[in-house]
């Protein structure tokens, strides 16, 4: 306690006993990408090791020539890590060069298919008659198959002064991307091979429709799909999952398990299959997995322009729509629906829908992306489930309680271990008052008044002497939440003035 002991006027500092409550980011998403080294296009790869000033040694130690028939000396050149050689045996080319001209040697003993390594060892073998001087530069032609192609790769031998620039994200590790550039840094520009393009265009697919920050990984398989949801469960900044282009129901059972069971918080956006049949998708059933209000399902695919192949190609919808996501929650709220919106990037569609179709998807909470009126429009906002779902049919119903919850409870970390006294009670329902206030005035409750728009209940009523010795305090929080107008049906029928 301050001591006054000379007259004057003295202002202090009173604490107002308000820790106001800052909503959370809802628009930040994690991208898991699959991109298996197994399969994809192969990229054939030529490099000149050595030079007259830098000679490569052949480990020939009789002399400087390397001459006869069946003779085989070791040759190592170096590889990036997590690349693999997809070319079998007798499958390379190594060419030496004498006085400017190309001569071929046959290899004889080189990496099988899908050989993966930092250093490979190959043998030479020379033709008849032929010759390699050991201070001849050597040109290698050779297939291989990367995690993410660059074109720019550079492969280098122990002793040469070149460094690769090839630049690739290793499998498993999460890396926050603000815009493409940072994408393309750490995991590659567009390619030809299948699950590093489809994750590519994912990522600027958010980006271009209105995402601003999300954190990728890429996995070799789908199996190892799960460690990287664990390795999501630390960022709590992550507020959508997709999984581009996996559309087995397993995998998407473990996303969707992950938003809605382990962290409670997140939404899943997921992908119909490249061949869907409208007559198939149901939940639970043919292969997809059961309903949940925590996820919301899209078909059909999308086509774009692919800078790989100079040609439109049909991605998975999740990426575009996670930027959709975005957008509307920047422009509008959460509380907005994500449809009726324009899907920013897309030329065109797998499969062009009716309303006749639709009337058979809607229902079962599959959200068709259509063609109308000359745009590529989200036309469906319902969690996968759709009426069997309840009150959480609708996608920004969910999302808006996960805001709301999120928000307040890391809005009233400051409560724990606090005295359990009605000043503390007073202190939650004025904080959680003065927030729900602020999202009502928003437009995301329904209500002329705050007191019709929420309530929030936090007395000795709700926390009687046996709930205290718990070490509990009970808030009870009811909320009106506003509904999208899904159908707008006009009632027209013919006015008789005279009737008036």
């Amino acid at each position: 306690m301050v001591a006054y002991l000379s007259p004057g006027v003295y202002v202090e500092e009173v604490k107002s006993g308000v820790s106001p409550i800052a909503g959370v980011g809802t628009s930040t998403a994690g991208f898991i990408g699959v991109i298996s080294s197994g399969t994809g296009t192969t990229s054939t790869q030529t490099t000149t090791i050595g030079s007259s000033t830098a000679p490569v040694s052949l480990n020939d130690t009789s002399g400087n020539i390397l001459t006869g028939t069946g003779t085989k000396k070791s040759f190592t050149f170096v590889i990036n890590e997590g690349e693999t050689f997809v070319a079998d045996e007798g499958s390379y080319n190594f060419y030496y060069t004498i006085e400017g001209e190309d001569t071929e040697a046959v290899v004889t003993e080189a990496p099988k298919v899908g050989t993966t390594a930092s250093t490979v060892d190959v043998k030479l073998e020379t033709g008849e008659g032929s010759a390699i001087p050991n201070n001849a530069p050597i040109k290698v032609t050779y297939q291989v198959q990367t995690s993410v192609i660059n074109s720019d790769n550079t492969y280098t031998i122990p002793g040469e002064q070149g460094e690769t620039d090839f630049t690739s994200q290793a499998a498993g590790e999460v890396v926050l991307c603000t815009n493409f550039t940072e994408f393309k840094n750490a995991f590659g520009d567009f390619s030809q091979l299948t699950g590093q393009s489809i994750l590519a265009h994912a990522v600027y697919g958010f980006f271009r429709n209105g995402g601003t920050r999300c954190y990728v990984v890429w996995v070799a398989t789908k199996g190892n799909i799960e460690s990287a949801l664990e390795s999501f469960e630390a960022i709590d900044e992550i507020s959508l999952v997709a999984a581009p282009g996996v559309t087995e129901s397993d995998y998407l059972s473990m996303i969707i398990n992950h938003c809605g069971q382990t962290t409670q918080d997140r939404f899943a956006i997921l992908d119909s299959t490249e061949e869907a049949d409208i007559t198939t998708l149901k939940p639970g059933e043919n292969g997809l997995p059961g309903t949940s209000n925590y996820s919301a399902y899209y078909f059909p695919w999308i086509q774009v322009y692919d800078p790989a192949t100079s040609a439109r190609k049909y991605i998975p919808p999740s990426g575009h729509i996670a930027g959709v996501y975005a957008r509307v929650d920047t422009n509008r709220g959460v509380y907005k629906a994500p449809a009726n919106e324009t899907v920013l990037g897309a030329l065109g569609l797998k499969y062009n829908i009716s309303k006749r179709k639709q009337d058979g998807l809607n229902p079962q909470g599959v959200n068709c992306i259509r063609s109308l009126n000359g745009n590529i429009l989200v036309w469906g906002a319902r969690t996968w489930g759709g009426d069997s779902n309840g009150e959480f049919k609708y996608i920004n119903i969910r999302r808006l309680f996960n805001f709301i919850r999120e928000s307040i409870d890391e809005g009233t970390q400051w409560t724990v271990f606090e005295p359990n006294t009605p000043e503390l009670w007073a202190r939650i329902r004025r904080n959680v008052t003065a927030f729900l206030t602020t999202v009502w005035q928003s437009g995301a409750l329904f209500g002329a008044t705050p007191e019709q728009a929420f309530y929030v209940k936090c007395d000795e009523e709700n926390n009687p002497p046996n709930v205290r010795e718990l070490g509990q305090v009970v808030i009870e929080i009811g909320i009106a939440v506003v509904k999208p107008a899904e159908f707008v049906i006009f009632r027209i029928s013919q006015w008789n003035q005279s009737d008036s």
